[in-house]
């Protein structure tokens, strides 16, 4: 078994049926439609998508192809106004479905058709805004992020979510294209483990690359209004958190990140990140200390800022993103990962939220210091 399967078999955690019929709150909204939670914060969202080359580096995967292509949702807080923000398309959403061994227990169309809260086309609030940069986990679509980039944008952020060409199941791009994972192919197919975590790091450097383009677009492009380039952030899952002390290392632009339940292939530089924070938030399985990741108590003692080490109870690695909060509201249950879908929601929010609120923003959120009695799931560490 390689490096990249035992990373699929901890990280692309499948949810099962329930062996007894859910009870009603667990069922799908009587519309017959699942959600997207409502965001927590006073704004309304907004939607943009945008589609960028990079014509100065070649695609990593697949030179053949040309230069580097990211396909890019910006959130942000509006005005009002636009028409409903699709989930994913239909060819993304049977693609994600079929990688995850899902299409037999979820049906396409109900991931196709989520309800979001975003209006596409909505007029932008006016002002200058902090940015966070979104990278999602390996193999998965940018739209898995969805419920944290709303919620992070209905607080006033303007936030752009990644997808980065042939390192999903399936993208949808210009011209009718559906990107498959060319990256996957290659590293199940390295000759060792070594090989293949090598690779995976390679990818987290790329896409650090990624989001340093994507943050010199928006901020010098039509977006420039609207952000403020002093307030910069990133967070990513799993390989996509890799991704965010990545882009750390090699941008000073990027101010704070938040690595969700991601090992650090590439690893932090010894050095540090100049003093500037990091948030690790990951499982409790995994990711406590003296758990089977050993880059986290490698790159915690690197980290030379601002930091915390947090674990949620009953999580899985599908915790931070949307998967559990979907899959709840059509009664699929995974027996080992107890923790509620809604759980898994308002904790990553909340928490995430508070870390960019704390250093984009300069407020004090208490939720940062210490262990809550309104989140028992969550256990600070702070091992020597």
């Amino acid at each position: 078994m390689n490096s990249l399967t035992r990373v699929a078999a901890a990280a692309l955690l499948t949810l099962t049926l329930p062996t007894a019929v859910p009870p009603p709150a667990a069922a799908a909204p009587a519309e017959g439609r699942i959600a997207i939670p409502a965001p927590t914060g006073h704004h309304k969202v907004g939607r943009d998508v945008l589609h960028l080359v990079d014509r100065g580096r070649r695609d990593p995967w697949k030179p053949r192809a040309g230069a580097r292509e990211l396909m890019v949702s910006v959130y942000y807080p509006a005005r009002g106004g636009g028409s409903a923000a699709p989930y994913m398309s239909a060819g993304e959403a049977r693609l994600l479905l079929k990688g995850l061994k899902l299409d037999t227990r979820f049906e396409l169309g109900q991931l196709a058709g989520v309800r979001t809260n975003a209006r596409a086309g909505a007029r932008p609030l006016g002002g200058r805004h902090p940015l966070v940069v979104l990278s999602p986990g390996f193999t998965l679509n940018r739209a898995t992020l969805t419920t944290l980039a709303e919620d992070l944008a209905s607080k006033g952020y303007v936030v752009a979510v990644v997808d980065h060409a042939y390192e999903s199941y399936g993208t949808a791009f210009p011209g009718g294209r559906l990107l498959t994972c060319v990256a996957c192919e290659k590293a199940e197919s390295a000759p060792s483990e070594a090989a293949s975590r090598k690779l995976l790091a390679k990818a987290a450097a790329g896409r650090a690359a990624d989001l340093s383009f994507v943050i010199d677009r928006l901020t010098h492009g039509a977006w420039k209004r609207s952000i403020d380039p002093r307030r910069i952030g990133a967070a990513g899952h799993s390989l996509g958190g890799n991704a965010a002390a990545s882009v750390m290392a090699r941008d000073r632009r990027v101010r704070g990140g938040v690595n969700m339940d991601g090992t650090f292939f590439a690893p932090v530089p010894k050095r540090g990140l100049g003093g500037r924070p990091f948030l690790m938030l990951g499982t409790e399985s995994l990711h406590s200390p003296g758990g089977d990741d050993t880059s986290w108590p490698r790159d915690w003692r690197r980290l030379d800022g601002w930091k915390r080490w947090l674990t949620v109870a009953g999580s899985g690695h599908f915790t931070f993103i949307d998967m559990p909060i979907l899959g709840g509201q059509v009664g699929m249950t995974d027996p080992s990962v107890p923790l509620p879908g809604d759980r898994s929601g308002e904790i990553t929010t909340a928490y995430v939220g508070a870390f960019f609120d704390r250093h984009l923003r300069g407020k004090r959120p208490s939720l940062l210091d210490g262990p809550s009695d309104a989140n028992p799931e969550v256990a600070f560490h702070d091992p020597s």
